[in-house]
């Protein structure tokens, strides 16, 4: 049985780490997004979302402006509304958001059918570009924000939009005579209709999800065939010489063992897959998930949890292809990667998918927002020398620092939702158990039996591995609480009354049985750590990289001047800890190390290299660039002896 997440309104986070940075999505992030998508920031990349609605709703006259699931800018945005109005009410937030919900109610067609791009500018091709049109993965967005926003108000206006999109989807697609055979170019919808399935109750969303699914790959590649009828012409030049293995389509997909293609696509559709393995008992879905998943975290993903390393077509490439300096790692990529893996998570009860949620979280993620949440990396590189990006070269993908905006946005209204709806990554609920996945403080309340339990929760993570629990209202038959053991974990421990109890390690949980209200404390070390590659990975081999508990480190010209690739780490000479009150407090992560002096006078040169002693200072990943434009590098050689 699947684990539940818990509902947004029944958890209150108050964290000395995370809280900073969900405020900032209420306080900030939120009302920066309406603006840029208002026109109202000078020297953004412009948007005309909303004006594309106000054009789709006769309201304006003018031309479809932007990409052409511009639309979805403003679907994630109110989703993120939706997330933040469940942790606390905002009436003057909400009440922008209601007004984005009778824009959109005008701008939808008869039909149900609601997609700025093919309403003003190809009204007669609606449907006839699913490789290239982004109709379903727009669709998918607006019934997430729908549901989002239903949960945290109970309005269902925008939800009943949604629904008559779904039923027109419903209606259009399937296997049936008449009906149009394809499936989504850039899968997402699959996941807007389980959602609305478990809104709602009705089964024939959840079954139109699982047809997407099922015909992906079978027998002719239905793009290629799509891309063959009179008068198609592409939105996308690039996908003039299309390779069905960037969109997953090139097998069914209980078959596919590699993860292939657009990394965003790739992982949106395993999402999709996890939730229809569980829904139906799908042992073959589920089986084809853990290979997936297995693929990517063992051979494809980064050290910081970034995913896709081709900037050409933001892709995956082959294993151990792991570039540092023009990777892409999209921002939305790790948010669905997080997603994935937080699903395998609640279905098998592994820590391991939660290892990687919390990685995600603290690291790529986080990365892609500047600590004042009006800056954004929609590609996190793991290594910058600025004066190298460049456009037109390999390199051109990567930016020395955030951007304002971007002429594509998916990554920032991304980074809002996840922000606005981090207590959904923290438990996973069902009758009997609550496992803990994330250590994060806060107050929240469950539905165990017959009895409703709160639970609160002091963490002192990412900073030091000590946790303290408190639960009330236990009833007399008692439950399990299972506190996941995080892999870089040591002397994992925990205390009752001052004393230490034994518990159960059930796939990387500790398992703990309550019967009556208790105070938990829960005690590990995570000192800092050289981390080093698999020798396949080229790119690093001979370097080291520095973590400490959840976080990866990084080194910047800030701390450690220009050149960091002449730098080179003594690992034998250990690391040791400094508090520091930079990025509103955190621990930065020195070691001993050596400087290469250049003395040659020539490009190259016979010459014995000579080097100074110095000591290296490396900060979180997710923090870097928040101090001005300069190199940056989570690798570091290596001092061989």
């Amino acid at each position: 049985m699947r684990l539940e997440t818990i509902n947004l309104s029944d958890i209150k986070i108050e964290d000395r780490f995370w809280t900073k940075h969900i405020h900032l999505v209420k306080d900030v992030i939120l009302p920066y997004q309406w603006d840029i998508m208002n026109d109202k920031v000078p020297g953004a990349e412009s948007s005309r979302c909303l004006e594309n609605f106000k054009i789709a709703a006769g309201r304006i006259q003018g031309e479809f402006y932007g990409a052409v699931f511009q639309d979805t800018d403003i679907a994630k945005w109110m989703e993120a509304v939706g997330y933040s109005l469940s942790s606390g009410r905002n009436q003057e937030l909400e009440a922008l958001a209601d007004g984005v919900v009778d824009l959109l109610a005008e701008a939808q067609q008869p039909d149900g059918y609601m997609d700025t791009y093919f309403i003003i500018r190809e009204p007669d091709k609606k449907w006839k570009d699913l490789c290239e049109g982004h109709e379903l993965y727009t669709a998918g967005h607006m019934m997430e924000a729908a549901v989002a926003y239903y949960n945290a108000t109970g309005k269902r206006k925008f939800l009943d939009c949604v629904l008559k999109l779904a039923d027109l989807i419903c209606e259009t697609f399937g296997p049936g005579e008449g009906q149009n055979h394809g499936y989504p170019g850039h899968q997402e919808v699959e996941i807007g209709l389980i959602k609305l399935y478990e809104t709602t109750g009705n089964r024939k969303y959840l079954d139109m999800a699982k047809y997407f699914l099922d015909i992906r790959g079978l027998g002719e590649n239905y793009f290629l065939k799509e891309q063959k009828s009179p008068g198609y012409l592409h939105i996308f030049p690039e996908f003039e010489d299309y390779d069905p293995r960037y969109s997953q389509s090139h097998k069914p997909v209980r078959e596919q063992d590699t993860a292939e293609g657009h990394a965003v696509r790739a992982v949106y559709m395993y999402c999709a897959m996890a939730d229809v393995a569980s829904a139906y008992g799908d042992e073959a879905m589920l089986e084809a998930c853990r290979r997936l998943w297995d693929n990517i975290t063992e051979k494809r993903m980064y050290i910081t949890g970034g995913i896709g390393s081709s900037g050409i077509l933001e892709r995956f490439t082959t294993d151990y292809d792991l570039p540092n300096d023009y990777n892409y790692s999209e921002t939305c990529a790790s948010i669905g990667m997080a997603l994935f893996s937080l699903r395998m998570a609640n279905i098998t009860r592994e820590s391991k998918y939660a290892d990687v949620v919390e990685l995600e979280l603290y690291n790529n993620i986080l990365a892609g927002v500047a600590l004042n949440g009006k800056r954004f990396f929609y590609v996190n590189p793991l290594e910058v020398i600025p004066g190298n990006c460049i456009p037109r070269t390999s390199r051109e993908h990567v930016k020395e620092e955030r951007q304002r905006w971007f002429g594509v946005a998916c990554c920032p209204p991304n980074i809002a939702r996840t922000l606005a709806s981090l207590g959904q990554y923290i438990y996973g609920i069902d009758k009997d158990h609550i496992y803990m996945h994330l250590f994060i403080s806060g107050q929240s309340s469950f539905c165990v039996g017959n009895s409703t339990v709160s639970i609160g929760v002091e963490s002192e993570l990412p900073w030091q591995g000590e946790v303290r629990i408190s639960l009330t209202g236990v009833p007399e038959s008692g439950f399990c609480i299972n506190f996941r053991i995080p892999a870089y974990a040591r002397d994992y421990t925990i205390y009752s009354g001052g004393r230490q109890i034994p518990f159960d390690n059930c796939r990387g949980y500790a398992r703990v049985r309550v019967t009556e209200d208790t105070e938990l404390q829960i005690h590990f070390s995570m000192e800092p750590v050289f981390v080093r590659a698999d020798v396949k990975v080229s790119s690093d081999v001979g370097k080291v990289a520095v973590m400490r508990g959840p976080l990866v480190y990084c080194l910047e010209e800030r701390d450690n001047g220009n050149n960091l690739a002449a730098l080179f780490a003594d690992t034998e000479k250990g690391l040791w800890e400094e508090q520091s009150d930079e990025f509103g407090g955190i621990i930065a992560v020195r070691f001993q190390g050596k400087r290469m002096v250049n003395r040659s006078r020539h490009l190259y040169e016979i010459y014995e290299p000579q080097y100074e002693t110095r000591e290296i200072r490396a900060i979180p990943y997710a923090y870097w660039n928040n101090r001005g434009v300069g190199e940056m590098a989570v690798w570091v050689k290596a001092i061989i002896k």
